[in-house]
This record gives C-alpha cells, structure tokens and sequence, in this order.
C-alpha cells in the first residue's frame, strides 16, 4: 500500500484551523449571533475541505483558496455586521490571519511570483 507523502505541513494546520473555527461558536459562545455563526461555520468547513484536499489531492490553487477565506475571515466582522461582538471579530481577525499566512508561506516556499523557493515547506 502506497503511503500518502504530506506535501506541506500548513495544509492539516489549515484544516485544524477550520475545524477550530467551525466549533468555536460554541466553545467561545457566540452560537446566539447568527451571523457570526454562519461566518465561522461556512468558513470553518471550507478550510477543512481544502486542507484535507490539499492533503489528498494536492493542486496549485489550493494556497489561492486557502488564502481568499482568510480574508473572507478577516472581513466577515464587518461585512455581516458583527464586529461589535468582541469575542467573534477577535477570533475572526486571528483565524483569518493565520490562513492568509498559512497560504503565503505555500505561495512563498513553491517559488510563485519569483519571490524564491528555499525548500522550507515542502
């Protein structure tokens, strides 16, 4: 049986990320706010998608995606309205920023957009 050879370490961090913040609703109680809800959980569930997908089937988008939700997080508080709940935009803001350098440092390791490649994430 062939074993799975993991590509890049970010991609099941990228995954434990969305699944921390598809629970943290509840963990952090903000479950009553619909809208931060919706945000974490739709964004939550995509991050595990694409980190396990990476992990499975990697392909060159993946670190674009991964990297579009983070700003996705990243916005949400103010885009749907609930940057006034302190706990959820916080956690918003922290697990959008860690995609978006998750995704960065893929970007940056592979040697896209001529910035270099010096073998760390792979």
């Amino acid at each position: 049986m062939k074993r799975m050879q993991l590509k890049h370490w970010q991609d099941p961090v990228t995954a434990l990320l969305g699944a921390w913040f598809s629970v943290s609703p509840w963990v952090l109680g903000f479950q009553d706010n619909t809208s931060a809800m919706a945000a974490s959980i739709a964004i939550g569930l995509a991050l595990v998608v694409t980190g396990l997908g990476a992990m499975l089937w990697p392909k060159a988008w993946e670190p674009w995606v991964t990297g579009a939700l983070g700003v996705g997080a990243l916005a949400s508080p103010w885009l749907l309205g609930f940057a006034d709940l302190v706990v959820a935009s916080r956690n918003a803001m922290i697990v959008g920023a860690a995609a978006v350098v998750l995704a960065a440092w893929v970007l940056v390791n592979r040697g896209e957009h001529g910035w270099g490649h010096n073998g760390l994430a792979h």
